[in-house]
């Protein structure tokens, strides 16, 4: 905990706002989910300011319901940013970095969405952690349920690490692959922090040390893998980056949580998995390996358009266009046209 001295009394005093970690701002992306908004803004502004000095809400363009609701919060902790239209969780989360960092200048930013959120008193444990020599911590997520949130289970690069390419080349053929690069349960209740490559952004603390290396996430990517691609380019460049069980989140989504088989609705959906799925590939394997996994990947996702039904040639079309584009690293398709792609007949 930082402490000042009263120049009468020499009595510790805590600077408001500030932990022993300097001056945390949470940053949570919204966008019509206000059932779940408001779960997780009454968590966190539970906490204490000298645990959180703000909490950056970026609305996604929700409709008035949510806009209203965030009008009427009195916390003069809350500071709320509209954006004109939805720029999807990319591009939230990279408007919400750089908004506090522009006017709040904290020493640490802790990102989630709106249907995340986390444990009661973690904001204050981490205001008194010894961050140690890391850069970022990724939080140990749980759905609410109390088990591990598989969206959310960190990993490592096997395309870093031979040990972890060998065992994860050996668990293609066992049906197990995703085991051996994502970390396993003993992780969530290990006595230190467990160095990772690549992490989602719920619960993901980042050092103003890191965004001032790194930059802000790519808001072009609109939806899914931004934090992967950030949190690899992250490591690129040298940042330290672990799993601290100590910090503890709630998930409380249910995506393909019970499913066997992946059916994306809105088909719109299918074009930036792919895309940006083989933009992950290649930064996380490199060019040679890269073509390697396309090879693989292109016929496994042109059978999955079997899953679709009636709409499997609308879900091929955005599926080759993703390819395409993923293979070129190019991102400049706008949310309108990826709609109009999967809607047009």
């Amino acid at each position: 905990m930082e402490m000042t001295f009263c120049k009468d009394t020499a009595q510790p005093v805590t600077l408001p706002g500030r932990g022993r970690n300097g001056t945390l701002v949470a940053v949570v992306v919204t966008y019509n989910r206000l059932p779940m908004l408001k779960q997780t803004v009454e968590r966190i502004l539970a906490e204490p300011p000298s645990a959180l000095h703000r909490l950056v809400v970026v609305d996604n363009a929700s409709s008035e319901d949510t806009v209203a609701w965030l009008a009427a919060q009195t916390d003069s902790r809350l500071d709320v940013v509209r954006l004109p239209s939805n720029c999807g969780g990319a591009g939230g989360f990279a408007a919400g970095l750089r908004h506090a960092m522009d006017h709040h200048n904290p020493d640490w930013l802790v990102v989630m969405d709106d249907d995340a959120r986390p444990a009661s008193g973690v904001l204050s444990r981490f205001a008194e952690m010894d961050t140690g020599k890391w850069d970022a911590l990724a939080a140990a997520v749980y759905y609410p349920s109390g088990g591990i949130c598989e969206m959310n289970r960190p990993s490592r690069n096997p395309f870093w690490r031979p040990r972890v390419f060998v065992s994860t080349l050996l668990g293609v053929f066992r049906g197990r692959a995703r085991q051996c690069y994502h970390l396993p349960d003993s992780a969530f209740s290990a006595s230190k922090p467990v160095e990772i490559d690549l992490t989602s952004f719920v619960g993901l603390f980042l050092s103003r040390h890191l965004i001032n290396a790194v930059g802000y996430p790519d808001a072009n990517l609109f939806l899914y893998g931004d934090d992967v691609l950030y949190t690899l380019r992250a490591r690129k460049k040298g940042m330290r980056i672990a799993m601290d069980n100590r910090l503890k989140f709630e998930h409380d989504c249910s995506t393909f949580q019970h499913e066997g088989q992946r059916v994306f609705r809105p088909i719109w959906k299918v074009y930036y998995l792919y895309r940006n799925g083989l933009m992950m590939y290649r930064r996380a394997a490199g060019p040679v390996f890269f073509w390697m996994l396309l090879m693989v990947l292109a016929p496994k996702w042109y059978l999955s358009g079997r899953r679709y039904g009636s709409d499997r040639k609308r879900y091929l079309r955005v599926m080759w266009r993703a390819v395409r584009d993923g293979a070129r690293g190019d991102t400049m398709l706008t949310h309108p046209e990826v709609q109009a792609l999967a809607q047009h007949p």
